[in-house]
């Protein structure tokens, strides 16, 4: 071995002996716990929320440089934003030697996240305070996260949701220098995020899983995959953050799943059963709910055959409407026909009193119910269905800004698709108005007297077509 080579090979092994010798003197000498309030100050700083470790803080050298930290809370405003059991710092140690704190690598362990929207829109980890001055860059190799919870709530909306035992594993995770609170318009990121379930107050999905792939501030999500009320949804979405205001872009579809299960979530009384679709198109944006709304345009379609609807036998109500002058199809099927609206028009609706009709069953051959959105309103575009005997139609709109019905109309058809019996319904969800106002009565009533008799009947002249779609009449 050349004299060169090998006093090098002997000064570098000398080093890493030196290395080993004063690592281990640190591990015994050094009370890193009296460097607690220096990282807890600095911590703080970078977050702009108060961040506490309880625990104990530790130091760790090989394979790497490594920080870890016990009992980590971070607060803001007095209320906890995030705890965490145990969270790891990979260092680079070069930097140190440049009188830097360079982390590479950060590993959360059972962490619990609440992300809180107030009525004003702002988010509990933001400081109005702090707002218009610079947070430091970030980046990182990887950053992993596991047994998490994250519980989120937007008081502007009422709703929310929390997902458990979630799990994350990230890398390249930049974040540029930046005006606070513009964090998401600066964040660039690889991803893989998975929970076991997420839930809200009246629904669970389960074993969720998404790749996500960030860019400045752009973001997409695909594939995302769910399973929810029996049935295994999957789609994508992509969200901009570059812009003034958020858009999103979102495409979904839940093939087969239970109409039965989504209403239990409604009602413990089995109402509807049997499989149906699910699939939208959708794009909004802004920063609030009314914005997002307003904005909301696309189409979205619920469809199903071979379901069986309890309590009520249509066909025979139907072939005695003549006499009866009742026509009852609101108070069984509204929430249906409406298709993926049908929960919101039909708030507060006592399911139980469906029961309190003429008992029996209805087979529905055929469902259809596809509606195309514009700035907040859902027009019908081929809503329908069929019973055995019959098939009833729906033209006309729903404002969802408004939560209004627009010029709604119903109709049982004939053959040709022309009306014998029809009905427009206007005014609120809560109380809508029938076009005579005299029947008038709330859809959570026990009976909405939906539909009048048209002037004459056409058996097999010429008439207005109502309905052209796609469901076939009855045979």
């Amino acid at each position: 071995m050349p004299k060169t080579l090998r006093t090098l090979t002997f000064a570098i092994a000398g080093l890493i002996g030196l290395l080993v010798l004063v690592a281990l003197a640190l591990l015994v000498f050094l009370d890193v716990d009296a460097y607690k309030p220096r990282f807890e100050a600095a911590a703080s700083a970078a977050l702009g929320m108060e961040v506490e470790v309880g625990g104990s803080l530790g130091v760790g050298f090989f394979p790497v440089l490594r920080v870890t930290l016990q009992d980590v809370r971070i607060r803001n405003h007095g209320a906890d934003v995030a705890t965490v059991k145990q969270v790891r710092l990979g260092i680079d140690f070069p930097s140190l030697l440049r009188n830097e704190v360079r982390i590479e690598t950060i590993a959360l362990e059972h962490p619990r996240i609440t992300i809180e929207r107030d009525r004003e829109g702002r988010f509990n980890f933001e400081k109005p305070e702090l707002a218009g001055g610079t947070a430091p860059a970030l980046n990182l190799a990887k950053a992993t996260v596991s047994d998490a919870t994250l519980i989120y709530r937007d008081k502007q909306s009422g709703q929310g949701f929390e997902a458990g035992n979630c799990r994350l594993d990230a890398s390249h995770l930049r974040l540029a220098q930046r005006v606070r609170p513009s964090l998401m318009k600066h964040l660039s990121l690889n991803a893989e995020l998975a929970c076991s379930a997420i839930g809200t107050k009246r629904y669970t999905a389960s074993d969720l899983k998404l790749s996500v792939v960030g860019n400045n501030g752009i973001f997409d999500l695909k594939p995302v995959t769910m399973s929810l009320f029996g049935g295994r949804g999957s789609g994508s979405i992509r969200a901009d953050f570059a812009a003034a205001a958020p858009v999103y872009q979102v495409r979904y579809s839940l093939p087969g799943f239970s109409i039965e299960e989504l209403l239990e979530t409604q009602s413990p009384q089995k109402l509807v059963a049997g499989p149906m679709n699910l699939a939208m198109d959708l794009s909004m944006g802004g920063k609030t709910l009314d914005e997002l709304r307003r904005s909301a345009h696309g189409r979205i379609s619920l469809r199903g055959k071979n379901l069986s609807l309890a309590g009520r036998d249509l066909d025979q109500e139907f072939a005695r409407f003549e006499s009866s002058q009742n026509f009852n199809l609101v108070d069984v099927g509204a929430y249906l026909f409406t298709g993926p609206f049908g929960l919101l028009v039909t708030k507060g609706y006592d399911f139980g009193r469906i029961f309190q009709g003429s008992g029996g069953r209805s087979e529905i051959r055929t469902l259809v119910s596809d509606w195309k959105l514009d700035h907040g309103v859902a027009r019908a575009q081929d809503v329908a269905m069929a019973t055995k005997e019959n098939r009833v139609a729906l033209q006309g709109g729903l404002d969802l800004v408004n939560q209004r019905f627009d010029d709604l109309t119903m109709a049982l058809v004939d053959a040709q698709g022309c009306a014998k019996v029809r009905q427009t319904i206007r005014g609120t969800f809560q109380k809508p108005r029938v076009e005579k106002p005299s029947t008038l009565k709330s859809l959570a009533g026990p009976v909405l007297k939906l539909v009048k008799k048209v002037r004459g009947v056409f058996p097999g002249g010429e008439c207005e077509v109502f309905y052209a779609g796609s469901v076939a009449q009855p045979k």
